[in-house]
């Protein structure tokens, strides 16, 4: 009996030896938040033989217990696994892969103010810049209506169409004008604070607004505003504050 167990656990030694260097098939799958994940190169650094993974990461290679694998590509971390006993009993080896963060060289944006158009003698002058009323009006104005297929069979007249044109024309004009009041109103107030109108002008704080709408009507206030006299915008304001507060009192009697 003595005898016999000796010889017993050399022969479980020998079956686990066996076992260990014994080539498995091992199907594999790689994990990583990149999206594409074909192309990664895996490496068996005992046997050299290498694979790559296919588009949703499997890849497959025969491995023994003890190999060391080497994941590499140009978008992941390269990444080292050794085969454990484990992971042979198992139907599908996972192995999560970790992006590879791509420094990129600080990239410096120069402005070159004077490379326009009119420097390269594309233009000879400056494109006028259109505001979204302005580029609604030159494109109903721009409207040819010679053509007689314009006009459906059965449909509307020749003079009716004309007369739709011209009063959307009419409309599209009328907000035109509107719109740049409305800017002119934004450059008053960028440049001239409340306090300016309230103590300057004596404008009671609750008619600041109302006085505003009155001044962005007087063609003077937006000449001077749109030349940047500031001096001189003040003179007219102080003129038109005279009327405006004269045309309060009525109100307030």
């Amino acid at each position: 009996m003595k005898v016999l167990l000796p010889i017993l656990l050399l022969f479980i030694q020998n079956i686990g030896f066996s076992q260990s260097t014994e080539l498995v098939f091992l199907k594999g799958k790689v994990v990583c938040a990149i999206k594409e994940l074909n192309q990664i190169n895996v490496f068996n650094l005992r046997s050299e033989s290498s694979t790559t993974t296919n588009e949703t990461g499997d890849y497959s290679m025969f491995v023994k217990v003890g190999d060391t694998l080497r994941f590499k590509s140009l978008q992941i971390e390269t990444k080292d696994i050794v085969i454990q006993e484990a992971d042979l009993a198992k139907k599908l080896l996972a192995t999560t892969l970790i992006p590879k963060v791509i420094a990129l060289e600080e990239v410096e944006i120069k402005e070159y103010k004077d490379i326009n158009a009119v420097s390269l003698g594309i233009l000879d002058k400056p494109a006028k810049k259109y505001t979204p009323a302005e580029r609604r009006l030159a494109a109903a104005e721009e409207f040819h209506w010679y053509s007689p297929l314009l006009i459906p069979l059965g449909g509307m007249s020749f003079d009716g169409l004309i007369n739709s044109i011209n009063g959307r024309a009419a409309m599209l004009k009328k907000e035109l004008e509107v719109e740049k009041k409305e800017l002119l109103m934004t450059k008053i107030e960028n440049q001239f604070e409340t306090n300016y109108f309230i103590e300057k002008l004596k404008i009671p704080e609750e008619n600041v607004k109302g006085f505003l709408f009155y001044i962005v009507e007087d063609p003077k206030v937006m000449e001077l505003i749109n030349a940047k006299d500031k001096e001189m915008s003040k003179f007219r304001m102080s003129e038109l504050a005279t009327n405006y507060l004269a045309l309060l009192k009525p109100e307030k009697e």
